[in-house]
């Protein structure tokens, strides 16, 4: 009975999904691509909101004077701390391409 506890916390635990916000990390102005990063712990499955991901890029691409983003490729998973051969952290990189010209309208001027 007791052996089983502890398979049933590894269990339980291996199902937890973490909210994570995907920050800035990268950019490449010439080539237009954005990359934004979040931690993933062990035992986690952590998600980001694709959503406010793609605003975050579109953001940053109009910063450089694009118009909007586009979710380029695959998500990127490295491990960022090592405990012997086990994983501890694990950094997620999400990939945009900027596309378009953004255009910034003038106020009309009125003459009469």
């Amino acid at each position: 009975m007791n052996k089983l506890i502890p398979v049933a916390a590894a269990i339980a635990l291996s199902a937890c999904t973490v909210h994570r916000q995907a920050n800035v990390t990268d950019v490449d102005a010439t080539s237009g691509i954005v990359r934004l990063t979040y931690g993933q712990a062990p035992l986690q499955s952590a998600t980001t909101d694709d959503y406010v991901a793609n605003g975050t890029a579109t953001k940053q691409c109009q910063q450089m004077g694009y118009a909007t983003a586009f979710a380029y490729g695959q998500p990127v998973t490295t491990c960022t701390v090592t405990s012997g051969s086990l994983c501890m952290n694990q950094s997620v990189t999400l990939q945009y391409q900027c596309r378009g010209i953004a255009v910034t309208q003038t106020p009309a001027t009125n003459y009469w």
